[in-house]
């Protein structure tokens, strides 16, 4: 059994809601399953990265979602059944965890599930001896993007702090072609209690 298979559901009452996050099973493998989840992240990365690139849709594709999938790297909310979001996590060693394409959908927002998602990433890695949890964002360099105020605010309420900012160009110059404008990567820490 894999350390991620250890990690139980997780449910959060939240608004009358019930938020169930969990690692995916094999019926989560169905292409259709795939297609959705994929629209998904992309539908919410071209609303949280608006004006930031040349084109919508570009986020992930049903062929990375699928590994990730099986790998058994991403941990899925589920309201009332329903798929609602989720997040990928990483180890990164030395007791650094990661977590990442954190989705929501829209009409599930302010019902807890990326709340919920945070949540269990933050377990899972606890629980493979990780001391810190850290995630990366992208913003615009020379305009303030709604979306990312929010998540700036929000990921400070939740015990992260900014740590260090780095130009996009000099990690992925691959995909600067891509950019409608100017990024910086910037990478939030926060330490994980026991």
């Amino acid at each position: 059994m894999s350390p991620r298979a250890s990690c139980d559901v997780q449910r959060i009452m939240k608004r009358s809601q019930l938020t169930t996050t969990r690692f995916p099973t094999d019926t989560d493998l169905a292409p259709d399953t795939v297609r959705r989840l994929t629209d998904l992240i992309n539908a919410v990365y071209d609303d949280a990265e608006s004006g930031m690139w040349k084109r919508n849709g570009t986020r992930t594709n049903c062929a990375e979602v699928e590994r990730l999938l099986r790998a058994r790297a991403l941990i899925l909310a589920e309201i009332d059944g329903e798929l609602v979001g989720s997040v990928n996590v990483n180890l990164l060693g030395d007791g650094l965890g990661e977590f990442g394409m954190l989705v929501a959908s829209p009409k599930s927002r302010g019902q807890g599930a990326g709340s919920a998602l945070i949540e269990h990433a933050e377990r899972w890695a606890r629980e493979q001896g990780c001391h810190t949890m850290r995630l990366e964002v992208l913003s615009p360099r020379n305009w303030i993007h709604p979306g990312k105020e929010f998540l700036r605010q929000w990921y400070a309420k939740l015990g992260y702090t900014p740590r260090a900012t780095e130009p996009f160009e000099l990690m992925h110059p691959e995909l600067v072609p891509e950019l409608a404008t100017q990024c910086d990567y910037t990478v939030w820490y926060k330490p994980l209690s026991a």
